[in-house]
């Protein structure tokens, strides 16, 4: 009886812990997207100003 009730703890403590990695990847993904987008946008708003872009010269050897 004491293996089986220490199988079930052990089983639950699994439990637990791929949970809480599947949390952790979740906010990773969910933090990446929000960069990703943040930068999109930022890209967008750059894109559209009126300004000419700078060309620069090539490096000298």
């Amino acid at each position: 009886m004491y293996e089986y009730e220490l199988q079930q703890i052990r089983s639950a403590e699994l439990i637990r812990r791929a949970e809480h990695e599947r949390l952790v990847r979740e906010a990773i993904r969910s933090g990446r997207a929000a960069r990703r987008e943040a930068a999109e946008r930022a890209a967008a708003n750059e894109a559209h100003t009126r300004r000419p872009r700078r060309h620069r010269s090539p490096r000298t050897a």
